[in-house]
């Protein structure tokens, strides 16, 4: 019996290294997979939902199968489970659960409950270990690799957390098979992000192979998570907390944070079609800003609209605020600096870069123009 091919890629923190193992069966191998990090043989899961009825059994029987007991608890699917309700259920159970400081808690879902599990572990006890199996493609290539974990307040997302890095992160590919078309292409936009802010070449190969991915080509979503995963992972190394070059990541979110805010957080406007809206922004904007050709943000929106994805502000349902006020809210981002919002340009396909110096003019003009 021959074994799908499972890649790693490692992620070297000094003294918090850990793996991204990347491949189909990860699910079914949980317990082979994560009975060496444990002290004694008793995990607890959270899950949602959505992932709970499609997986959870799989995974419990994964660990039975090494002798790890496990328990779990189920919180309902969505952005809104993000918040401090859901949060103080979930420490509490842990604690009810008599998870110790070297036990091990397994986030087991998407963004969502990877962010909120994440920022859980880091706090109960002044810290256990977790683990994610990330669920959805957006996880898998961005959320669960990187050790930014966090709750949203009422004033914007993310806004309350903690830097807690997983202890192993397994992105079992097979698992996005259960994804709506929808919520892959929505992961979509934070894969093409890698490609535009930092490699080129990647990015002519998401040209050519992210159509074959999205139909279901297993090779292709492999190498397009792996390579996400690589990225992403280098750049944490160089900037754990953000004080510079992790920044890069956030391409295309300072539009997209602004946008998911006017459309409440909901299912109108999903994370990571903001991230590819924003992404054509900023490339429109660059391109406006003379730091790139014409010819790039015409390619990328090219890509996104060959792959069926939302490229402008005219595909999100229902009314939008107008430009000034979208220029407001994305003041309330993490990003903004001593009151100067930062914004993540590009000099071409695969070179952005970051910086303050953004006349609000021309963001205006942009969105005006987008918004007729």
């Amino acid at each position: 019996m021959t074994h799908p091919v499972i890649e790693t890629v490692h992620v070297p923190l000094d003294g918090r290294e850990y793996d991204v193992r990347i491949g189909q069966g990860l699910l079914t191998r949980a317990g082979v997979e994560i009975a060496p990090l444990l002290k004694r043989p008793k995990v607890a899961i959270v899950t949602d939902s959505n992932v709970g009825p499609l997986h959870l059994e799989t995974l419990t029987r994964a660990l039975k199968s090494e002798g790890i007991d496990s328990t779990a608890l189920t919180l309902p699917a969505g952005e809104s489970t993000k918040s401090w309700p859901h949060f103080s259920r979930c420490v509490e159970w842990l604690l009810d659960q008599k998870i110790e400081r070297r036990d091990i808690v397994i986030a087991l879902g998407g963004g969502v409950i990877g962010d909120l599990v994440g920022f859980a572990a880091a706090v109960l006890r002044r810290g256990v270990r977790f683990v994610q199996m990330p669920t959805s493609l957006l996880a898998q290539v961005d959320s669960s690799v990187g050790g930014k974990t966090g709750i949203n307040a009422p004033q914007g997302k993310n806004l309350i957390g903690a830097f807690h890095q997983p202890s192993l992160v397994l992105a079992d590919i097979d698992v996005l098979g259960t994804l709506t078309a929808r919520d892959y292409l929505a992961g979509y936009g934070e894969v093409v992000k890698y490609g535009l802010l930092g490699d080129a070449k990647f990015y002519d190969w998401l040209e050519q192979n992210a159509p074959k991915a999205a139909a279901g080509d297993m090779a292709a979503r492999a190498y397009a998570v792996k390579r996400s995963v690589e990225m992403k992972a280098e750049i944490v190394l160089r900037d754990e907390t953000e004080q510079g070059d992790r920044a890069l990541l956030n391409l295309g979110h300072t539009f997209c944070h602004a946008l998911e805010a006017a459309t409440g957080y909901s299912d109108r406007l999903l994370h990571g079609e903001g991230v590819a809206i924003g992404c054509a922004l900023a490339f429109e904007l660059s391109a406006r800003l003379g730091l790139c050709s014409q010819e790039a943000p015409s390619r990328v929106r090219e890509h996104i609209k060959a792959m069926g994805m939302k490229c402008d502000l005219a595909d999100i349902p229902g009314d939008l605020p107008g430009a000034e006020a979208l220029v407001d809210l994305m003041g309330q981002d993490k990003k903004v600096v001593d009151g100067q919002l930062r914004f993540i340009l590009a000099r071409g396909i695969g070179a952005a870069f970051v910086t303050a110096d953004v006349p609000r003019d021309e963001v205006l003009r942009v969105l005006q123009d987008q918004l007729g």
